[in-house]
């Protein structure tokens, strides 16, 4: 049979809230379940609430910027990798290979790679700057939003343009 709830109980219940500390820290110290600590929480006008809405985003903010710091990393790391590979496509290179009837290694010393190694390096490149700029878009600034103002009352006008020769065209305006 469960212990019943004593005046000494809930004034612990109280001080420990007061104090800070979680429904289940609160638990732990009376000995009581987690459920109990609530039932004595919500019986004071007004009832105690172990609302950990505020710490809990406190704790998402700080999480989001410490991965939003570590994308932006990342993505600084993949644009040098990118720059490294890339100087790769012109610069001399040794190609190794087995061959002949005994499996000898052979090298070749040539002034760049191979075509399809060229290839494979470009792909390389397109892949490390996509992922960069996915992971830290690069940012257009006010700039950017002014010029697609401009594109955007520059194609309003041209459609006004049109509806005015269509008009014009269909004798709305004879004088011309």
């Amino acid at each position: 049979m469960a212990r019943p709830i004593t005046d000494s109980d809930r004034c612990q219940v109280r001080e420990l809230h007061a104090a800070g500390k979680s429904r289940n820290e609160i638990a732990r110290t009376l000995k009581r379940s987690p459920s109990t600590v609530s039932k004595i929480a919500g019986s004071f006008d007004p009832p105690l609430s172990f609302d950990r809405a505020e710490q809990v985003e406190a704790a998402t903010r700080t999480r989001s910027a410490d991965l939003a710091a570590r994308r932006a990393a990342l993505a600084l790391d993949l644009q040098a990798d990118a720059e490294r590979l890339r100087a790769q496509l012109w610069a001399p290179t040794v190609h190794g290979e087995f061959a002949g009837r005994e499996g000898e290694w052979h090298e070749t010393h040539l002034p760049q790679p191979r075509f399809g190694d060229q290839r494979a390096i470009i792909a390389s490149v397109q892949t490390a700057v996509g992922t960069s700029l996915r992971l830290a878009p690069a940012e257009g600034g006010e700039d950017a939003a002014q010029v697609r103002s401009m594109l955007g009352a520059l194609g309003e006008a041209l459609v006004e343009a049109a509806h005015d020769d269509r008009a014009h065209d269909d004798g709305g305006d004879a004088g011309g």
